[in-house]
């Protein structure tokens, strides 16, 4: 396991559809979404091994969710490790929708 020599910041990259967590500067994770309409579904999130059990796939979803609220749209948590999160961190109730037939089909064409 290594331990980070920097603080860990979260950065959205919307032309690649994810927030990602970087670690003096070196993607080490991400998290990944597609909007639809006033939803962004998340639907996959991983922490390269190498940085695993150090809390980062917690702080990157945290601060993907909070700045979801901020930008004014909805969660759908498509993705099982943001579902967890939301499970446990009832503070995003509020802006969560759920996953339905609807959105998983709407993925499915969008994810190609």
């Amino acid at each position: 396991m290594t331990q980070p020599s920097a603080t860990p910041t979260v950065e959205r990259v919307d032309n690649r559809h994810r927030y990602e967590i970087l670690i003096d500067g070196k993607r080490v994770g991400l998290t990944a979404y597609r909007d639809r309409g006033e939803q962004r579904v998340f639907y996959h999130t991983e922490v390269d091994d190498a940085f695993t059990g150090q809390g980062l796939a917690a702080q990157l979803v945290h601060e993907a969710l909070t700045d979801v609220r901020g930008s004014g749209k909805r969660i759908v948590p498509v993705c099982p490790y943001v579902a967890k999160y939301l499970n446990l961190h009832e503070e995003f109730n509020d802006i969560t929708d759920p996953v339905t037939p609807e959105v998983l089909q709407w993925l499915e064409r969008e994810s190609g």
